[in-house]
């Protein structure tokens, strides 16, 4: 009796194959046998669809069959619609990013942030990483924008992503670190000031007049930007009387301005105090270069008992001056000046001690 071997798709009872022929339609079915009567259902081109129950039947009497389960996997796919676009959103409100991706098995979502930065959510908490289709920030902040990606996997490769951009919009903000900045006739001096703004604000320094400061020989700005923070510094040459006063760091943007103010106010020169300090250089040689027995002579009968007194006055080799030079390694304009005052401020309060 001939034996004919037919394949079959279960679930939907189609025939697929009789013996070395065809039946179905679908052209990326084919059969083969060997010569030891095994036949084998091919499939070109697996696609999902063709996942199910096959079933290998013999017409014998009685018939003989065997099936087997096609399980197809499927890299994942990050559905265009409904995973999220880039967003623009106020500070202060409420966001969430979805990301929904297909494959078979189910893929999970993993959301990072591109630049490496930690996820903070608005409980305290920090994360490298978060997991879901859904990620939900409250109460955004500023340091929430940037590129998400959220990445998708099921353990067949490739793994997908898809960048999602958060920006978030807010009025500029000013910070000023030195409000005060005391200088002298000719001196060089730099203010500085820190922006932060979304969109993209306008930036300029002003007189407290409000006359806007143009580049000039004299006037020097410059701006260095990080994302939405700025740096905003002014470089003043050579001041002069006009040059003291109150400066404005201004910004602005769609959403509002804000300045911040630094008051440049006149010191005396420090070099002038140099200057008229050799003048007096013989006043201060008698009263400072000398050793600190001299004092003590002054006030031969005062503290004859005090020993601790009489060695820190009574040392030959204390130099008050020498000793002021060593301990201040300072260059600048404030330690010439305390360079210049210190040691008669240190006789005064050593004949002080003297008259108590």
């Amino acid at each position: 009796m001939y034996k004919a071997v037919a394949w079959l798709k279960v679930d939907t009872q189609t025939i697929l194959t009789i013996h070395n022929h065809v039946i179905t339609k679908n052209s990326r079915i084919g059969v083969s046998h060997s010569e030891q009567n095994v036949w084998h259902l091919h499939i070109k081109d697996v696609r999902e669809s063709d996942e199910g129950w096959y079933m290998c039947q013999i017409n014998t009497d009685p018939m003989k069959s065997q099936t087997g389960y096609l399980n197809v996997v499927v890299p994942p796919d990050i559905l265009d619609y409904p995973t999220s676009a880039d967003m623009v959103v106020d500070e202060g409100s409420n966001v969430s990013l979805k990301c929904i991706a297909k494959g078979s098995p189910e893929p999970s979502i993993i959301w990072k942030r591109e630049d490496g930065e930690l996820i903070r959510f608005s409980n305290g908490t920090e994360v490298s990483s978060a997991t879901g289709p859904i990620l939900n920030i409250t109460n955004v902040k500023r340091d929430h924008m940037g590129p998400y990606l959220c990445i998708a996997s099921n353990g067949v490769p490739p793994s997908v992503s898809k960048r999602i951009k958060l920006v978030v919009q807010f009025s500029p903000s000013v910070w000023i670190q030195y409000q005060l900045i005391g200088a002298y006739d000719g001196q060089q001096v730099t203010l500085e000031c820190f922006s932060q703004a979304f969109p993209k604000s306008v930036n300029y320094w002003a007189k407290d007049n409000g006359d806007i400061i143009p580049h000039s020989t004299k006037y020097v700005p410059e701006i260095i930007e990080d994302g939405y923070k700025l740096h905003m510094k002014l470089k003043i040459r050579s001041l002069g009387a006009e040059d003291y006063g109150i400066y404005k760091c201004v910004s602005k943007n769609s959403l509002g301005d804000m300045e911040g103010s630094i008051n440049v106010y006149r010191i005396p020169d420090p070099n002038k105090f140099l200057q008229s300090g050799k003048r007096q250089q013989g006043y201060e040689d008698n009263i400072v270069a000398g050793s600190s027995k001299k004092v003590q002579e002054a006030h031969p009968k005062r503290y004859p008992n005090d020993t601790s007194r009489r060695i820190s006055l009574e040392h030959e080799d204390i130099d008050l001056q020498s000793y002021y030079s060593d301990a201040c390694c300072g260059h600048d304009d404030t330690s010439r000046l305390l360079h210049h005052f210190l040691p008669v401020l240190l006789v005064i309060i050593l004949n002080n001690i003297l008259h108590i």
